[in-house]
């Protein structure tokens, strides 16, 4: 389902109030922080090269593999920040309270990427050679979501606030280090209140014409992708961060699709035309092949690793 001009201009003006009135819950709720105030700067030191200090070498990193990797996915997610906010920006207006808004998130998620890299720099996490490499080859593919018109950049947006709050929770709980769940779920606190804004804006467009939305949602949902899809060697990494349970098949089903499916109450709307209703008999389907894809996936990531426990 194609969004037209004149339907998209339509929703930007019916939701422009709303999102005007949840910018301001959004600052009312939100708390200031400083990125500085999360990194153990006692832990640094000089790296090789013009300060002639020591070079990264893997034993120095006190973290897991897959916590590693889930790190380097969740920061060059972050990184691409200028993709998102042209995105936005190109689906939505960079003027009124859209443009409002569009400007305080972007100040928001600026954060994000400055905290995790000054934390992986000051611990030697990771390679920070390689991790500037993957930044810059993350950057230069331009590979970005294509949302289609404002419901469909709501819709996405909702969802990926969403599974990367889930992400980066996740991540931290699983680092072994307090440090890094303590950040991480600083950042995660951001997350969760953007999503909450893209979320009510969804339920205020549902209200309107709850077929649309619903339409644009379901093929959404469907289609969805994370945005690091085009980093280099995303298909290993995300694997190694499904094996480890910091976000796969089940984690996409029980904490992201189906808490926000369930908040919205898409399962309970009433008066809904054919459209509509084939929409959500769409969104229920596909929940429940998710579900059935996650098990399958549970199953095997358990006798796996009860082989490489008995190997052991």
């Amino acid at each position: 389902m194609k969004i037209n001009a004149a339907r998209a201009v339509h929703w930007l003006s019916e939701l422009e109030p709303v999102a005007d009135e949840l910018m301001n819950r959004h600052i009312n709720a939100a708390r200031e922080w400083f990125p500085h105030q999360y990194v153990p700067w006692s832990l640094g030191r000089d790296f090789d090269g013009p300060l002639g200090g020591e070079p990264w070498r893997p034993e120095q990193s006190a973290l897991a593999p897959a916590v590693r990797s889930a790190l380097v996915v969740n920061l060059l997610t972050e990184d691409n920040l200028p993709g998102y906010h042209w995105t936005i920006g190109a689906q939505t207006s960079r003027d009124g309270a859209w443009g409002a808004w569009l400007h305080h998130w972007t100040a928001e998620e600026d954060r994000h990427a400055a905290a995790i890299r000054a934390y992986l720099h000051a611990t030697r996490a990771v390679d920070p050679v390689a991790l500037e490499r993957a930044r810059a080859a993350q950057l230069a593919t331009g590979t970005l979501p294509v949302p289609d018109g404002v419901l469909g950049l709501v819709a996405y947006a909702a969802v990926q606030e969403l599974a990367t709050r889930v992400s980066h929770r996740n991540t931290g709980r699983l680092s072994g280090d307090p440090v890094c769940d303590r950040l991480l779920a600083r950042v995660a606190q951001d997350e969760n209140l953007h999503m909450v804004f893209y979320r009510e804006l969804l339920r205020a467009a549902l209200e309107l014409d709850p077929d649309e939305v619903l339409l644009r949602l379901d093929a959404t949902v469907r289609a969805f992708a994370m945005p690091g899809q085009g980093m280099p060697g995303f298909a290993a990494l995300a694997g190694e961060i499904a094996v480890a349970g910091v976000y796969d098949l089940r984690v996409h089903h029980d904490e992201v699709l189906a808490p926000l499916l369930r908040s919205l109450r898409v399962f309970e709307l009433t008066g809904l035309g054919p459209d509509g209703e084939r929409a959500r008999d769409g969104l229920a389907e596909h929940l429940a092949r998710l579900d059935a894809r996650a098990a399958r996936f549970v199953e095997r990531r358990a006798r796996a690793l009860d082989a490489r426990a008995a190997r052991n």
